[in-house]
């Protein structure tokens, strides 16, 4: 197979890859989120400690991270042909692979925000702070770098299971390596598929962990940590000085 035949084919292959991803990484992201800080905050000795509902979330994303992803779109095959009314190509794949990157990104949420430290919401608790200002204010951007870091790996995951939706219909760089690389004898083909997703990869980690990195320097973790210890550490020094007054 020529190259001007290849062209048209990885050019159609990468737009349904990229659709995949981005679809599915942003529903991952949207909900995966909420569900990653709502297990930190349910947990022992939590702002909304729920041990109940915290087993109950904690249980549905071990499911949800444990099953091998060629059999979740299997098992979910019905469900996607009533959100999407088919069960082949791109957009029927990011059913699955939305579902599957929800989990995936909730325990990335869950580690990033159990770092931040707690110093600093009992400093924005002492000053007033409600659980939702701690989450907007405190969680969310002091763990911004980590969470950058959990957004890059998830849409690195979620390229490779596009690559095997592709070998059940799914569309995208998967489905063309196997139609063309394998059942048609075209091993370049195949090789030029796999250098593609390599290259996407590389990049988009490279661009992660620059804007994590930019991020952490910019103050993402630790920033906001040693004005409000200062904050905390003034209060007693200011009462000393009225008592001696």
């Amino acid at each position: 197979m020529t190259w001007s035949q290849m062209q048209p084919l990885l050019e159609q292959a990468s737009w349904e890859t990229l659709i995949m991803v981005g679809w599915s990484t942003l529903i991952a992201v949207v909900l995966g989120l909420p569900l990653g800080v709502l297990l930190v905050l349910t947990d022992r000795g939590g702002l909304l400690q729920n041990v109940l509902v915290n087993k109950v979330i904690g249980q549905i994303v071990n499911i949800g991270r444990s099953m091998p992803f060629i059999i979740l779109m299997v098992a979910l095959m019905s469900f996607t042909r009533w959100v999407t009314g088919t069960t082949i190509g791109s957009e029927a794949a990011i059913v699955p692979l939305a579902i599957g990157g929800i989990p995936f990104f909730a325990r990335l949420v869950e580690t990033a925000v159990r770092e931040v430290d707690e110093g600093l919401v009992e400093a924005v608790q002492s000053m007033g702070g409600n659980t939702w200002t701690i989450v907007r204010k405190v969680l969310v951007p002091e763990a911004l770098p980590s969470l950058i870091a959990s957004s890059t790996t998830t849409i690195i995951a979620l390229i490779g299971y596009s690559a095997m939706a592709g070998t059940v219909g799914g569309g995208g760089l998967g489905d063309l390596a196997v139609r063309y690389g394998y059942q048609r004898f075209e091993p370049g083909f195949m090789w030029i598929t796999v250098a593609l997703l390599a290259v996407a990869i590389s990049l988009i980690q490279f661009a992660g962990d620059y804007a994590a990195r930019t991020l952490h320097r910019r103050g993402g973790r630790g920033g906001a940590a040693p004005r409000l210890r200062l904050l905390r550490a003034k209060e007693p020094a200011a009462a000393d000085v009225s008592k001696v007054a």
